[in-house]
């Protein structure tokens, strides 16, 4: 494997890693005004976050860093003409992150609930447009001959992108459910259940349907054939699946488990649907930016990759280590389910 293609895999796991990880702390964001039935269980939903959500982000932080250094011509291309939606993402980002510090300082119940209904927003609106984003890249762009972006905001919607928006944020819903059943107890883990039960079918479906349309997709829009994209489109569609199965069975960690790998075989299909290619020009398609072209220099890739052999373990320890110490579930009540 060239380091090329190296690159394009290592993004390709950040974004993965992404998915599944800060796919769970949204899905939690969208479930506070829902599941939460006051100021404290609300509270108690968001300390089953707390110590891991802005590790999370690093995962975005380095797929960004990343891709610029790496693929410089497919930042430029891509930042600059995803540039609103990639604003609004910031926006929600943002938004969301300022909610976790601001929403206790101050007792009011109208505080608190204008920086809750915020978190559920944001949580709502960036995997939203995360979905919109990362699918046009397969469904392709207007990209002209200099590989510029030659289209504009609107360009990046249409029935697939749409869909898979939607597909997106109902499957990080459901994330974030089958995630509380495991972190809290009581009432509160009751009623987190029976959220993932209501969204298990809905968000399964959706999902499936996402999976087999991108590989439709990248047959139709990117020249591929129809075994590479199938292979991780249907373990996605077979560990959705089983999370559905493992639900209703009462087994809630590995319902966790398996929503987690359905959220990453989701990166995974649009990345092996979108090989070689980093963009896919539409309606030129002759003018999409492929792996070889749009990357750095030899030499930039293989510094990049030594630092990446000795850091990125180190930053998995970490995290690992992190979630190992706050594994425990949040609050005082006994809960008689085990986790699976």
């Amino acid at each position: 494997m060239d380091l090329e293609t190296l690159w394009f895999v290592l993004i390709a796991v950040l974004w993965a890693g992404y998915f599944a990880l800060e796919g769970f702390d949204f899905g939690v964001g969208m479930h506070l005004p829902i599941v939460g039935r006051d100021d404290e269980e609300r509270a108690t939903m968001l300390r089953t976050i707390g110590p891991v959500w802005d590790g999370n982000e690093v995962w975005l932080v380095v797929a960004g860093g990343a891709t610029f250094a790496a693929f410089p011509a497919w930042y430029a291309t891509m930042f600059s003409g995803f540039y609103v939606a990639l604003l609004l993402v910031l926006f929600f980002l943002i938004i969301r992150v300022v909610s976790f510090e601001w929403r206790s300082k101050s007792e009011s119940p109208g505080w608190r609930s204008l920086w809750t209904w915020c978190n559920t927003i944001a949580s709502f609106g960036a995997p939203l447009v995360w979905g919109v984003g990362l699918s046009c890249l397969v469904y392709g762009v207007p990209i002209d001959s200099d590989g510029d972006y030659a289209g504009g905001f609107w360009d990046l919607f249409n029935p697939y992108t749409v869909f898979a928006g939607v597909a997106v944020v109902l499957l990080f819903a459901f994330h974030g459910a089958n995630f509380l059943t495991l972190r809290t107890v009581g009432e509160l883990r009751d009623r987190a259940e029976h959220a993932a039960r209501r969204l298990a079918l809905p968000a399964v479906a959706l999902a499936a349907v996402f999976l087999i349309w991108t590989v439709v997709v990248a047959m139709d829009h990117n020249d591929k054939d129809l075994v590479p994209p199938l292979l991780p489109a249907a373990l996605g569609v077979g560990a959705l699946g089983l999370a559905l199965i493992f639900l209703f069975q009462g087994r809630n960690g590995r319902a966790f488990g398996m929503t987690g790998l359905g959220a990453t075989s989701v990166v995974a299909t649009l990345f092996v649907s979108l090989y070689p290619r980093v963009m896919v020009s539409n309606p030129d398609f002759e003018n999409s930016l492929t792996v070889d072209g749009a990357a750095s220099s030899h030499y930039a890739l293989s510094v990049m990759s030594v630092v990446a052999v000795i850091f990125v373990p180190l930053v998995l320890l970490y995290q690992g280590w992190t979630y190992y110490v706050f594994r425990h579930r949040v609050g005082d009540e006994p809960v008689a389910s085990s986790v699976e």
